[in-house]
This record gives C-alpha cells, sequence and structure tokens, in this order.
C-alpha cells in the first residue's frame, strides 16, 4: 500500500536527498528521452522510500568503466539499462533470470545483500502488459517486430510466451538469426526471423528509430492491411513520425508509454521498494 511522505527524505513533491538515500541510476546513450526518472521519482515519494532515480549518459566506449565504477557505489542499488546497452550489460551480472537469459539483454540489474549483481528484463512483460490493457491482445496474433536489439529480444520472448506468432528483422540480419536460435525450443516454433516487415496483425517499431526527428521510418505504414495496429516503443516523443503516419493511413496506434508504466510493479517488487517504505 502507498504511503504518505515522511518529514525524513521524502517531500510532498519529491525526494529530499540526504547522507542516508538510496541511490538508483538508469544508463543510455542518449538519455535526454528517458521516461524512467519522472515516473519512478514519484513512486519513491508515494511510498516514502528515501531513494532517487538519476540519469547517468555512458557512451558504448565508456559503458564498461561507469557501470564497474557505479558498482563500487556502496549507497547505490539498482540499474535500469536502456538503449543502446541492455545487451552489454549483461557481461556485468552475477546472476541473470531466465527473461534477460533468453532475451540476451537486461533492463534492470539490482544489487543483493551478499553483494551479487542480478540482471532481469521487464520490457517484454511491460509491452505484453501494455497491448493487453488497451485491448490489443497478442495471443493467436501475428506479428511483425522491426528490431533484434536488447528491447527487441525481450519483446520477442514475451510475445511469443503469450500465444503470439512473431516474425523478427532487423538491418543487422546477424542479430535476428541468434535471436530465432536461442528461441529454437521455445514457444512451439512461433517465433522466424525475416528480412523485411511482412503481413501481419500488430507491427511493432522496437528499434531506436523515431528518438531524434531526422530519422527514418523503421517500416512504412502505407504498405500494411487495413486494420493493423501500429505500436511504437519510443517514449519521447509521444508521437513519432511512425505513429503520425499510421494514424494518417487510418490504422490504429499504440504508444510507448505503457510500455514503462506497466513496469511499475515490476519495478516495485524487483529492488524491494516496499522494504525501503520509511514506516510510521
Amino acid at each position: 500500500m502507498d504511503r504518505p511522505a515522511r518529514q525524513t527524505g521524502m517531500s510532498a513533491t519529491g525526494p529530499v536527498i540526504s547522507g542516508t538515500t538510496r541511490l538508483f541510476a538508469v544508463i543510455g546513450d542518449p538519455v535526454a528521452q528517458v521516461q524512467a526518472p519522472a515516473m519512478l521519482n514519484p513512486l519513491f515519494t508515494r511510498l516514502g522510500a528515501d531513494a532517487v532515480l538519476v540519469p547517468v549518459h555512458a557512451r558504448p566506449d565508456d559503458l564498461a568503466d561507469v557501470v564497474r565504477g557505479l558498482k563500487r557505489v556502496r549507497n547505490l542499488d539498482g540499474l535500469l539499462i536502456t538503449v543502446p546497452h541492455k545487451a552489454a550489460c549483461l557481461a556485468f551480472a552475477d546472476d541473470i533470470s531466465p527473461a534477460a537469459a533468453l532475451s540476451g539483454s537486461t533492463n534492470a540489474m539490482r544489487r543483493t545483500p551478499e553483494g551479487r549483481w542480478q540482471a532481469e528484463n521487464f520490457d517484454g512483460a511491460g509491452f505484453v502488459r501494455g497491448l493487453r490493457v488497451a485491448g490489443h491482445d497478442p495471443r493467436g496474433r501475428r506479428v511483425s517486430l522491426a528490431g533484434a536489439g536488447g528491447a527487441g529480444c525481450a519483446i520477442a520472448v514475451a510475445l511469443v510466451g503469450a500465444g503470439a506468432h512473431v516474425t523478427v528483422w532487423d538491418t543487422e540480419q546477424d542479430r535476428v538469426e541468434r535471436l530465432v536460435r536461442r528461441l529454437a525450443g521455445y514457444g512451439s516454433g512461433r517465433i522466424a526471423g525475416a528480412r523485411a516487415p511482412v503481413p501481419a496483425d500488430i507491427a511493432v517499431n522496437a528499434t531506436p528509430m523515431g528518438l531524434r526527428p531526422q530519422d527514418p521510418l523503421a517500416f512504412d505504414p502505407a504498405a500494411l492491411d487495413p486494420g493493423t495496429v501500429v505500436a511504437d516503443i519510443i517514449m519521447k516523443p509521444r508521437r513519432t513520425a511512425l505513429i503520425e503516419a499510421a494514424e494518417a493511413r487510418g490504422l490504429r496506434v499504440h504508444y510507448g508509454a505503457p510500455m514503462l508504466a506497466q513496469q511499475l510493479d515490476l519495478y516495485r517488487e524487483f529492488f524491494r521498494l516496499d522494504e525501503r517504505a520509511d514506516c510510521p
């Protein structure tokens, strides 16, 4: 149950940083688009947890140094990982969950009381939950998935687990082939690779294309069948060029924000936020 903010560590509007505050970081390149601080910090406030989440901008060449340095910060308890580091950060985990192993990527890592680092991936679960809440249950549906990076792989795993028939394509075909091999024994063969979009009930952009105004469309909505649902995992901007193009064609759309919003309860349990709550 959410608790009112206490005088120590929290204000009515946000975290009060003190010497006892526990730290969390979201790592990406870039990080200007990340929505996690705007969603997790209010959750800390509602729970009365003396914690704060901050963005950390790490270039790929600096990632190893940044993550190893953060792991040495004794009051840092968890990491969220975003584009393009989700696959690379698995190398810094001591323990890897089945979802992270299947996807080959992680979007959340926590320090255990014993000092070990556990990797999980909630992107797929959050995306599928978001689809269902919006009335787009993927069970039995054909899904054309653009992107076999960290988020795309996690979404593919969750969609297959939810009973969808998934075709994945990417500009880097070797990533598609690795994903299909990893999932060969999972989901009764409901995943395949392709070199281009295929007809589908749900078409998903799980690539970073759309973060910047100059980005090309991940795929052309004009080539999709009427009735196709177009989903974009980009959260900022909310209305990406892909979403606008799909709406112009009269297609139904699904925004990126629900994928993160539906992960909040998963983060709450994973990071043991209720145990951190400042109980009256």
